[in-house]
Parts: C-alpha cells; structure tokens; sequence
C-alpha cells in the first residue's frame, strides 16, 4: 500500500470549514473543502486518528480509485478489473453504497448492485468463491460516487457513521446528532472556555448530547473511543499495531483528563421522562463525575456554579413543526430570554434554533450567527454576550396608566395590537359580562395586516390565523404573527400555556374537520343552560360555532315540547340546547363517526341518553328514506363536501334547493325551519320563496361580537304557508 492515502472525509452541510481545520489539526494535508465534505492526504495513521478524534465528520473515505464513466457496463468492467482480493478474503463479506447518478444509473439501488456484481465477479473468476453481502457489519464497505462521468472508488474506514459514538443508546423525541452538537459547541468558543475552567449549562437537555460532547471536549476524550467495530475491522489492509498504539494513546489520555478537576457542567429538564436516559447515557460515555443532571422548569432555571463562574449557557429550543406550536414556542423563547437576562448575567449564550426569527423573543442582541443544517432543516447557530448592553431594555411604564405594565418588551407593532385588543376587551367584555357569556370572538381581523381571529374561551385563548395572500411577503406575516402572539398574554392576563394557535386557510373536501393532532384534551365550558366539550387542540375548528350562539340560544327558547332535527349536525351542539329546552325528543344527523361521538358526550355531560337520537348517514340519504315528522328543524350545511361516505359530491349553492323541499317534506304543520350557510356569495332559490313563507333573519342571528363581520353567515326562518 502506497505511504499517502488520499482521503475523503464526509460531514453535514455547514460544518465543511470547521472540519477542515479539525482534519488538519489531525495531520491531513492538502486540504480542501466541498460541499459536505473535506478532501486531503494522508498516511493511514493520520486516518486511524480522524476516525478516532474527529469530533465532526461523518465517514472517513479512503479512497482507492478516480474512473471515467460512460455508461453502467463501463463502470462494471473498469470495477472487475480492481484488485479486490487485496481488501477482503474471498469468504468474507461486503456491503456497498452508491451515490450520485448520471451515465444511464438512474437510482442508487441499481448502482450498488452494479458495484456488488463487479466485485463478486472477479471473486469468482480469481479465487472460484466470492464474499457474501452483510449491510450491518461487513468486513469491507465500499462507497462508489458517481457524477458528472467521474466515480470516486473508496473503502469506508469509519463503517457506521462517526456521529454515533456509542453513548447514546436512549434519545428524545427530536435529537441532534453528536458531531452537530460538537460543531456548535466548537463554533461557541466552548474548548478555550473550557481551558479557563468556565462552566457549561444546557436548560432543555434532553438526552444530554450537548452536555457529554462538552465534557468529552474538556476531558480530551476521542469522541469515538468506546467504539469497537469499524470499517476497517476486517480489511486485509489494516495494521492491528498502529490501530492499538493510537487507540492506547487515546485511552491515556481520557484517562488523565478525566483525573483532573471536573468543570462544572449541569443540565436540566422540565420532561420528567428523559431525566433517566439522560443519566443512562453520561453513566455509558463514562462521565458521571464530571455531568449532573436534574428535573427543572425553564420557569425556574437559574444555574448556580460551585465557584460562581461564569460560561456557556447552550441549548436546542424546540422549532415548532406541528399545528399550534407557534403560539406557545412564542413565549417559550420569550421566557427563555427573561431567565437568561435574570439569571446568567456574564455568561454567554448559544441558541441553535430552526426559528430564527423567534428569537427575536429573547430581548438580546446576538452578535454572531452561523448558518447550519440539523439534517435537510435549515438552521441558525446564535451567539448572544449576556451582558446588560446587549438586552433589548423593556418600555418605561406610562405614569398615567393604571394598568400593569406588561411582563417583557412589545415591539412597535405587538403595542399596537395590544391597544386594539385592550379596545375591544373594553367594550366586548363587558357585554359578555352583562349577558353572561364566557366564550366569545374578542377580535376578528379588525386590522387587516394582523390577520387573525382571536376568540375567548372562558380562561383559554384560540387564535386562528387567516393565510396572506401570495402578494404579502412571508417574512412580514410571519413577524406580525409573533407580534400578536407577544402581546395576548399580558393584555389579556392569561398564561401563555392557556393560549392555542391554528392557522386557518382555504379547504378542500372536508379537511376542515380533519384531525390535526391527538392530544385528546377536551375542555368543558357553559353557553346559556348547556353545558359543552370543546377541543382547543385536536381540529382546527374547537367544536363550537361562535357565530351560531344566538341560533342556538333561539332553538333552546322554542324547543319545549317539540320533535326536534339536526342535519350536519356537527358536535351536536344545537341538539344539546333543544334538549335542555325540553324538546320531546331529538335526531341529529352527521357523517362523521367522530363528530357523533362528540356530540353523544355533549347530550351525555347534560344528563341526556337514550332518548336522543344520533344517526350516522348523509343528509340527503337520511331524509329520502326517513318517515318521521318534525316541529323544529335546523340545517347548517358546509359550503362543499365530497367525503368518502357520500355518493357524490354536496355544493351548497348547487344543492341547497333540494336540500330544503326534502327537508320541509318533514316539518310538521306549524312547525319551523331554520337554515344557515357561511358561504358568502350564497344565494338562496327564489323559487323556495314562492313556496313557502322564508324569512331572512341574519340580523337577529349576529351577536355584539359579530356585528363587525355580518357576512360571516347567513340565516333564514322556514315556514308552511297558511
């Protein structure tokens, strides 16, 4: 084997400048950057020592040979003809990777198979035996990379990727891997803090990555040194001798640093479930001297050191993927920037984040970031001195005011949503108050760049946000969201943990009422006599139409005594209002299995069974076929539905005619329909007024909380003629 090898060291994409100073430390020469990578030269020691020490890199590639290629059976033949017998015994085993494509290789599967047949064909041509495939822990790993007409031939030395050290076997729900840990700790300066004895603190630990990467970091332990099986375990090219030296030398070495004086690192975390793989995993990196951690609150984090140093305070805040994740990350990063002011005054800060712009929430200033990737996620590593210069100082509070002054600083836009929010809280809440309401709709896009829906329910806050158009820029939307989101709590007294966000946006079909979570958290609130389950969480809509309160409040005023109908009938709202109305009886029909079983626990809270009647089927289906009679009907149809269990498709302008004369074939002689629709541009059939005596009233359907919107539906009161 030729003294210089020529290397190839893989890494995740942001990370290419900091390996390459790492790989050179470590004695690779000639080095190059790529994208996700670093090329250079080197002995087979100075690649012994980067599988070993390279806190950074993915895979060490050692590579064999450059080919050009034309075409698949020209890198076939090219592949035969490689002295494979000088790698791997002919009754060993291999596993291939391939990347890339380009001269007629249009997958990577088809390419590794290329590579395989080449390489068990001259097996079976040289020696009559060939080795077998094993993908886990082969004795050869072979990597072919193909673009542009040239491959790249290399054995992979590291085998599994270099980010798995072998510590942690127990991980949340959203780990970093090992080598973005240690670049960011790295691009934080945390080793020559480190060297001056500073201490080191991770409020959202999580699984501990951060805290054991920084200890190995003080400790000088290779990151690598627990493991025991690596691509080169049974390359015929390895040098047990050289291996075990290094290896020996690696191991003195953790040895002696961890003798000396632990620095002091801690972590904490509010997930009491993580607490034990935490520790699990400090006790297997062997660094329970040097690491502690405990149960904590970010409410109530305030690290305190042995020796009152200062240092690194790191953390990963979660990035809010899920639907109603913006509204509590909001306050999250708002709290995280109140206790980092409070608490660690003279400590440094690095917040790595996919939500940059939260950030913002912190009342510091960065002064560094560092564009990074946590797998394809486009990320941001922020620097922050948390020194008193550095903090965004909170507005004085106004002397004339007899309000409290709120708990961190709003930004000129988040004020100005607070002044209308605290405009209408003036007017609207006290009408809630008078005609004792607890849920209401407090603020309805009144500004129309702060396009959101804000509505009260009893302590809780669901805030629904309109998409922009096309034509607003994405990043102005994005800030008056987190602007408004700021200022709920304090302006409306509430805890940020009692405050849901959903977006809201055109739909198709039904996915309106389609699952969008499964936290299962239903809350009880009182609307008149009826007692009701909403949903905060789990849909976008909360199972109670706001708008359809007086509705309801009507049908619970005329229902004594009557045989009551629900069509679409949702969560069964109306019919629990007709029922403590002292309707005779009631029918409710829906679709949704789900929604029927909402609304039997809607009947069931209020004391109501078995003489309420909910049936499952489609509207039109339901009233072709049933025979019963009705004194009090009402219809609230979505504007468009083609669910599954229909035959066809529901268009409430297209359909409602025959909707309503089947639905008026079942009211009884002084009986009375009501029918509502949200569809704006909704017309009702002149030809129903002709046959029977309709009524608009929308009007008298529009609390004070509505008034602002009157096109939110429309109603209409249904009759025989005399």
């Amino acid at each position: 084997m030729q003294d210089t090898l020529e290397l190839y060291l893989t890494c995740p994409k942001g990370l290419e400048h900091l390996l390459e100073a790492e790989a050179a430390e470590l004695g690779l020469s000639a080095t190059q950057g790529r994208l996700a990578g670093v090329a250079g030269q080197g002995s087979l020691e100075v690649a012994y020592r980067l599988c070993l020490w390279s806190r950074l890199a993915n895979r060490v590639l050692m590579v064999l040979n450059r080919l050009s290629v034309s075409n698949p059976e020209d890198l076939y033949l090219q592949l035969r003809e490689m002295p494979w017998e000088e790698h791997v015994d002919g009754g060993g085993s291999i596993a291939v990777e391939f990347t890339g494509g380009g001269s007629g290789f249009d997958n990577t599967h088809f390419g590794a198979l290329k590579v395989k047949d080449a390489i068990v064909d001259r097996f079976r041509a040289k020696v009559g035996k060939r080795p077998s495939v094993n993908k886990q822990q082969p004795d050869l790993r072979v990597h072919v990379h193909l673009e542009r007409g040239q491959a790249s031939v290399s054995l992979d030395l590291s085998g599994h990727s270099l980010h798995q050290r072998g510590y942690r076997l127990q991980q949340g729900a959203a780990p970093l891997k090992e080598n973005l840990a240690a670049a960011i700790l790295l691009r934080s300066n945390w080793p020559a803090m480190a060297k001056e004895g500073k201490a080191l603190v991770d409020p959202m630990c999580g699984s501990a990555t951060f805290l054991i990467e920084a200890a190995m970091m003080a400790a000088d332990m290779a990151p690598n040194l627990k493991r025991t099986h690596w691509g080169f375990s049974g390359w015929l090219g390895h040098v047990p001798a050289l291996w075990q030296r290094l290896h020996d030398e690696a191991q003195a070495r953790a040895q002696a640093g961890r003798l000396q004086e632990p620095l002091w690192i801690r972590g904490y975390e509010a997930d009491p479930r993580l607490i034990g793989p935490a520790r699990a995993n400090i006790e297997r990196a062997g660094l329970v001297d040097w690491i502690k951690v405990y149960q904590g609150e970010l409410a109530s984090f305030a690290p305190s050191p042995d020796k009152n140093q200062t240092g690194l305070v790191v953390c990963n805040p979660p990035y809010g993927e899920r639907l109603g994740d913006t509204a509590s990350l909001v306050y999250l990063y708002q709290h995280l920037g109140e206790r980092l002011r409070a608490s660690c005054e003279g400590w440094q800060a690095a917040i790595f984040t996919g939500a940059p712009e939260l950030c913002k929430r912190m009342g510091i200033r960065s002064h560094k970031q560092y564009a990074l990737f946590n797998g394809p996620l486009p990320c941001k590593l922020v620097l922050m001195d948390l020194t008193p210069e550095r903090y965004v100082l909170e507005r004085k509070a106004d002397n004339s005011s007899t309000e409290a002054p709120t708990a961190a600083a709003l930004s000129e836009g988040a004020q100005m949503f607070a002044n209308r929010l605290k405009k209408n809280q003036r007017t609207l809440g006290k009408w809630a108050k008078r005609e004792n309401i607890s849920c209401y709709r407090l603020y309805d896009a009144d500004m129309p760049e702060y396009a959101l829906a804000v509505d009260v329910y009893g302590e809780q806050i669901h805030v629904q946000e309109y998409a922009a158009p096309k034509s607003v820029d994405e990043a102005k939307a994005q800030q008056r969201l987190t602007d408004a989101l700021t200022a709920i709590p304090p302006t409306l007294g509430v805890n940020p943990n009692k405050v849901y966000m959903k977006r809201r946006e055109r739909q198709s079909g039904k996915r309106q009422y389609e699952k969008q979570d499964s936290s299962g958290n239903f809350i009880e609130v009182q609307e008149g006599q009826a007692r009701l389950l909403i949903n905060l969480t789990d849909y976008l809509d909360t199972g109670l139409f706001l708008d359809h309160r007086p509705m309801r409040l009507r049908i619970a005023r005329e229902a004594a005594g009557k045989q009551f109908l629900n069509l679409f009938c949702y969560t069964g709202t109306a019919t629990v209002h007709a029922a403590v109305g002292g309707a005779r009886n009631t029918t409710s029909v829906d679709l949704s299995g789900t929604y029927l079983d909402w609304a039997r626990r809607n009947l069931a809270l209020n004391g109501f069974s078995d003489k309420h009647k909910l049936v499952q089927s489609d509207v039109v289906q339901f009233l072709e076929q049933d025979r019963g009679e009705y004194d009090l009907i009402f219809i609230d149809p979505p504007t468009f539905s083609n669910s599954k269990r229909m035959q066809g498709v529901f268009d409430v302008q297209r359909d409602h005619a025959r909707l309503l004369e089947l639905a008026m074939a079942r009211l009884a002689k002084g009986g009375v329909l009501y029918f509502s629709n949200n569809f704006r541009k909704f017309q009702l059939d002149d030809a129903l007024s002709q046959r029977y005596v309709v009524q608009d009233i929308s009007a008298q359907t529009l609390d004070e909380d509505f008034k602002r919107n009157p096109k939110i539906h429309r109603a209409w009161r249904f009759t025989h003629q005399a």
